[in-house]
């Protein structure tokens, strides 16, 4: 098994939890979200990330508003609606418990 395609599956699992982490700190555009990925060596693409955005809107959980830009055309900004804001919670909660979880196998291993 190769340790490259392992780690690129753990990223994929882990790409909404962490977008919408970083949309519940400020309403965001796509290219500041890449950047903040990029940022915390989560290295994501274009073509990864606006499909990703396309459906967290599709599921009511993001909204977004146009907003002027000084250095070209207007920015689609999102940010959490009240459904995504509770359905981040809960992944909250799913997150805890699976850290904990690998925490504990990777302890008593030892």
């Amino acid at each position: 098994m190769n340790i490259d395609n392992a780690k690129s599956q753990m990223r994929k699992g882990m790409l909404e939890y962490c977008v919408l982490l970083l949309i519940r700190r400020r309403p965001s555009y796509a290219s500041d979200i890449l950047l903040q990925l990029k940022e915390a060596h989560l290295l994501v693409v274009e073509g990864t990330l606006y499909p990703l955005l396309s459906r967290l809107k599709n599921d009511h959980l993001l909204s977004y508003e146009w907003q002027e830009s000084t250095q070209g055309p207007p920015r689609k900004y999102y940010a959490l609606t009240s459904e995504g804001e509770a359905f981040l919670q809960g992944l909250d909660a799913a997150w805890g418990e699976i850290s904990d979880t690998v925490n504990l196998l990777k302890t008593e291993n030892k």
